[in-house]
């Protein structure tokens, strides 16, 4: 568990004011920022948090309704309405699939599925997200327990079921980190061969090892193993995370400086354009401050302006379960937490917001 998971769990209880059955009343608007020269990015959202949830022990699956939950579809009303067009859903292997080479559970699948549906059936992207670090029970893929083919075979079974929806996109992995740079690679490549074997032709979203850092990509290893993905469609682009305070770990309220996230994406970026590559930011965040609003400002602007690169960014996070964690955007009283301010120069125009264009 990192650092970032334990102050997520620590902050516990339930935002409440976007659950239960029926529509949500429309949060209050924190004051806006004027709209950035060149525009928004093509998809911008959040990650709807909730599903992966709960203890991360070996061994241990957690209970869906008490330990972890997956979020309503009026939380994606409420996003949607301030133009945000992609959804990162994280959630557990282990609750998925209990054990390796075991059909996948029923009744989580139907959980994936509804909150899936309820997204692309407003025209918005959906990303599946297994929030594992590259581990299941507390192994590592490419360990004896956990191989690049058990995990090939979850992602065989998992893409089959969303093949047809081309609004679904496909997260291989959250944050891999902490095992050889081979073994994950192959992993990825073996996920990448077992979804385009069930003739799935969703976008793909490849990460690096490491934690997949930007700040960190082109000097760790990721920045040469991660250029023998294999995706007999080239359809895929890199997810990449990025946190602004001392250690990029996300575990602190401190923002380095005003373009700490500009100098921490550049080199990534020209790396990217160097081999002809995409990327999505898949986590980012700050904590209501001054130099949190600068720094974000800086950071999305200049992402706009490297738009033959970046295709979206998520924040990290919205959803039901986070209280008062330092980067919610989950509404609290029907007020807009002070982040949405920060985001919404960067969102698409509301009017544009519930038809995602695909790529």
């Amino acid at each position: 568990m990192t650092r970032r998971d334990s102050l997520r769990l620590a902050a516990g209880g339930t935002a409440g004011a976007l659950l239960g059955g029926g529509a949500a009343a429309p949060a209050r608007s924190a004051p806006q920022e004027t709209a950035r020269p060149g525009g928004p990015l093509p998809y911008t959202g959040a990650n709807l948090a909730g599903a992966e949830f709960g203890p991360k022990k070996p061994g241990v699956i957690p209970v869906h309704g008490q330990e972890y939950s997956y979020p309503h579809a009026n939380e994606v009303d409420y996003y949607a309405s301030k133009g945000m067009n992609v959804f990162r859903i994280p959630f557990h292997w282990e609750a998925m699939q209990h054990q390796v080479r075991q059909p996948l559970v029923p009744e989580e699948l139907a959980r994936l599925k509804e909150i899936v549906a309820a997204i692309t059936s407003r025209g918005l992207i959906a990303i599946l997200d297994p929030h594992n670090y590259a581990r299941f029970h507390g192994k590592t893929i490419g360990s004896p327990e956990v191989t690049a083919a058990d995990f090939a075979h979850f992602w065989e079974q998992l893409s089959g079921e969303f093949r047809e929806n081309e609004r679904v996109w496909l997260g291989l992995m959250n944050e891999p980190h902490d095992m050889p740079d081979r073994d994950w690679l192959a992993a990825a490549n073996a996920a990448v061969a077992a979804i385009r074997k069930t003739g799935a032709r969703n976008l793909l979203l490849v990460p690096g090892n490491h934690w997949s850092g930007a700040h960190s990509w082109v000097r760790s290893s990721n920045g040469e193993v991660m250029l023998r993905v294999e995706d007999p469609l080239d359809h895929y682009v890199y997810d990449v995370h990025q946190y602004l305070d001392g250690n990029s770990s996300g575990s602190k309220p401190e923002v380095v400086s005003p373009t700490v996230g500009v100098e921490r994406l550049r080199t990534f970026a020209e790396w990217c354009r160097q081999h002809k590559k995409k990327a999505f930011l898949g986590e980012f965040a700050v904590a209501a401050n001054e130099e949190g609003r600068v720094a974000i400002r800086n950071m999305l602007s200049a992402m706009e302006k490297d738009r033959d690169v970046w295709v979206g960014f998520a924040w990290w996070g919205a959803g039901p379960r986070w209280g008062e964690y330092m980067f919610t955007i989950e509404p609290k009283n029907l007020q807009d937490r002070p982040q949405m301010a920060y985001l919404r120069p960067h969102l698409q125009p509301v009017s544009l917001a519930p038809r995602a264009a695909l790529p």
